[in-house]
């Protein structure tokens, strides 16, 4: 019985998370434009460009091209960021001005650019698929973090590397923006010439140590729950639902990560620092993913593996040639690579930074000095500047020969 209670508890979140409002449409522009105000008004200059990618996505991207001082003769390094699952650009720029890690860099004398992954909010867009159709939409969020890394990744870098006219760029990724720079450069090996250095903040790919139990006991039944949400035409994780699974009933965020056990795996998905603080709707409304993304990890977790998706047997014989999915090989990597880790995260274990960087040629792991650091905490906590973002501006500083 217990993997019944599994797909119900699954279902039930995701049910929750996908019931859309009915001003939906409405709020996600409120939203988008909410980022280019926030920019502004912090005193930076905002750009927003679009990219289409080869198979049809819109997808957003957002510049920072100087900072408060204002723009300068001098040449611009690019810095291009990529968000988490569920994430957003807009989380590069929550923390406010002196805080948030595109503002330092950008005043640092950095050309920032931030993508957004196809299905977030920013990039929920398609030149004939309407993902609020209900046939429509199956065909939309078809799709996982390889797509994301092998089609998304270089029709951003490739096209702010154009408008820059530069050759290189240096590369941010947090959690998942690590694991669709490890997928890109590992199966698509010209990028590793034009990423001229990376910094990985929690970037997750090796998952032989996954440290969460409760997910791993969820993620062990990957296939059924995703096969039982297809089956009921379910492809989507909104955050603009957030307001709906955290009902306003007088209770503060934080209280529902104590009860009802589909609450506390949402919960740990999303850090439980950030709803402690009573700030989740604002730092996350600007996320949204498919389901498939969460899938793949999930499978990744069951087999304690960082692998390509699970078509099942037969599939994977027709596709890649054997019964199972092949392995990403990191070892193709020979980007400078830094893998900043923490040891409290409770999505990335320590052992699985080490044997990723002992693995990729020119990494190296560097240890969060806050044991208590969170897998959010990169996005969600004003020490991440001198825990972290200082000691990035430092090495792209040095090489630069600055």
């Amino acid at each position: 019985m217990l993997w019944r209670a599994l797909i119900l508890v699954m279902v039930a979140v995701v049910v929750s998370v996908c019931s859309m409002p009915q001003d939906g449409v409405e709020s996600r522009f409120i939203s988008i434009r909410r980022i280019i105000d926030t920019i502004i008004s912090a005193g930076f200059p905002v750009e927003v460009h679009d990219v289409t990618t080869e198979d049809g996505y819109v997808l957003a991207m957002h510049r920072i091209p100087y900072g408060r001082s204002g723009p300068t003769a001098e040449r611009r390094p690019v810095v291009f960021l990529m968000h988490g699952v569920m994430s957003a650009s807009s989380h590069f720029v929550s923390l406010g001005a002196d805080h948030s890690i595109a503002f330092n860099l950008a005043d640092a004398g950095y050309d920032v650019w931030m993508g957004n992954a196809r299905g977030n909010a920013y990039s929920r867009s398609h030149v004939s698929l309407n993902p609020d159709d209900s046939s429509e939409k199956m065909d939309f969020f078809d799709f996982s973090w390889e797509e994301i890394a092998l089609i998304d990744l270089p029709a951003m870098i490739d096209f702010a590397l154009a408008h820059t006219g530069q050759q290189k760029l240096h590369y941010i990724g947090h959690s998942q923006g690590g694991t669709v720079f490890l997928v890109l450069n590992s199966m698509k090996t010209e990028y590793n010439e034009k990423i001229a250095s990376a910094h990985l903040l929690a970037g997750v790919g090796y998952m032989a140590n996954f440290p969460n139990a409760p997910l791993r006991t969820i993620a062990a039944m990957t296939t059924p729950i995703y096969a039982l949400l297809l089956s009921m035409g379910l492809v989507e994780i909104s955050l603009d639902a957030l307001p709906i699974l955290l009902p306003n009933d007088g209770q503060k965020a934080s209280d529902y990560c104590f009860g009802d056990i589909k609450y506390q795996a949402f919960c740990d998905m999303i850090g439980i620092d950030i709803i402690l603080e009573d700030s989740i709707i604002f730092a996350l409304e600007m996320g949204g993913s498919s389901i498939k993304q969460i899938a793949h990890y999930g499978q990744n977790i069951k087999d304690q593996a960082f692998r390509r998706w699970d078509h099942g047997i037969i599939r994977n014989r027709i596709i890649y040639g054997s019964i199972t999915p092949p392995s990403y090989d990191i070892s193709k990597i020979t980007i400078d690579v830094t893998m900043h880790y923490s040891l409290g995260d409770i999505l990335l274990d320590e052992r699985d930074v080490l044997a990723m960087a002992a693995v990729m040629p020119n990494t190296v792991p560097r240890q969060i000095s806050r044991a208590s650091f969170l897998h959010v905490d990169y996005i969600a906590s004003s020490d991440v500047k001198e825990l972290v973002t200082d000691y990035i501006i430092e090495k792209l500083d040095a090489a630069e020969g600055r």
